[in-house]
This record gives structure tokens, sequence and C-alpha cells, in this order.
């Protein structure tokens, strides 16, 4: 799957200690301000049909998103 598009209606879910994989992040990725978010957006199955799909990631300033999760 991929997204097709922009992702809208953004929120945060989780920030700082809050996040569950906080260590994780941190020894993957960096430090930084880690916060879980959501959205809506279009994904393109492996099929090839289109979807709209609710998508979770993390993301820190200078770092970006990572782990992005979709949902349908």
């Amino acid at each position: 799957m991929k997204i097709s598009g922009t992702i809208t209606n953004i929120e945060t879910i989780a920030e700082g200690n809050g996040i569950r994989e906080l260590g994780v992040l941190r020894r993957c990725y960096g430090g930084g301000n880690w916060k879980k978010k959501k959205g809506i957006a279009m994904v393109e199955l492996d099929s090839g049909h289109v979807a709209e799909a609710e998508v979770h990631w993390y993301e820190a300033h200078g770092i970006g998103k990572v782990k992005l999760k979709k949902w349908l």
C-alpha cells in the first residue's frame, strides 16, 4: 500500500512520555520531541484499487514521519 495524495484531518494523539514506543523511537531515530499523529488519506492498495484509510505515524522535528501504519 502507498499513500496517494495528502493526509487530511491530522490530529496529535500522543506525545512525549505518552508514547509507548518512545524508547524504540529514540534508539532507532534519535532524540526529539516525538508525537504520534493520525489523519485520513487515500491509499493505493496492492491490487491497484484506491480507498480511504486512517493512517498513524510518529514524527519529530528534524526527523520527519516514521513507522507509517494504515487502516482501511
